[in-house]
């Protein structure tokens, strides 16, 4: 989800954009070294960054200063790690925000952590934990996928609070949390069947490339 240009107080722009400066700059230098070690996952890392960007781009009038849309994260989350993950959504966000007047320069950090960062990190983790679990893997990629859209969507209803906290901050927050859901909700639970269908694809056509992306035995 984004935030709007200029809808942000400064302070918390400058807050946001601390805490997500440290992930992009780690998920940078992990992205330089797969390119290195590993060149064969630039296009399956490009063809992510594109998912990110056509579904992000999808976005349905929210409450006033945002936006809802599926963001796509989760497939590289999944893939690649939350924070390479990172640096995809920050691409992504800015080629929107200068281009699409999507978003916004100024809410760029508070965007990035919240589509890019909290929302792969639950992603990730979910994916993993279910794997361990032997959950079928289009099944596990369908649950991490929708729960970091929901993860995301939360995220940016506690910026919002947290900026406009109006009669207390959690009033505010399960306020624009309750108007968000309306869309969000039915949204992140499409993004799922299309990753759900990506997974399913790729063990079908390119299993040894979906084993070695993931490091795991594709068995179901």
């Amino acid at each position: 989800m984004h935030i709007m240009e200029g809808f942000l107080p400064p302070f918390w722009c400058a807050v946001w954009y601390a805490l997500s400066l440290p992930f992009v700059v780690y998920g940078a230098w992990q992205v330089s070294k797969v390119f290195k070690e590993h060149p064969e996952q630039k296009l399956i890392m490009a063809v992510s960054g594109a998912f990110i960007f056509v579904l992000s781009s999808l976005k349905l009038p929210s409450v006033t200063g945002s936006s809802s849309h599926p963001t796509g994260t989760g497939l590289s989350a999944m893939l690649f790690g939350f924070a390479m993950t990172s640096v995809l959504a920050t691409i992504v966000l800015i080629f929107q925000a200068l281009l699409m007047a999507h978003g916004g320069i100024t809410t760029l950090g508070a965007d990035v952590f919240s589509m890019g960062i909290v929302g792969p990190i639950v992603g990730y983790y979910v994916f993993k934990l279910l794997r361990k679990f032997g959950i079928a893997l289009p099944l596990t990629a369908f649950v991490a996928a929708v729960l970091a859209d929901w993860t995301t969507y939360l995220v940016t209803s506690l910026q919002l609070a947290l900026a406009y906290p109006g009669a207390g901050l959690e009033q505010s927050f399960l306020a624009f949390a309750g108007i968000f859901a309306i869309t969000q909700i039915p949204i992140a639970i499409g993004e799922g069947i299309l990753v759900w269908m990506f997974f399913d694809f790729l063990m079908k056509s390119r299993p040894k490339l979906l084993k070695q992306l993931l490091g795991e035995k594709v068995a179901g």
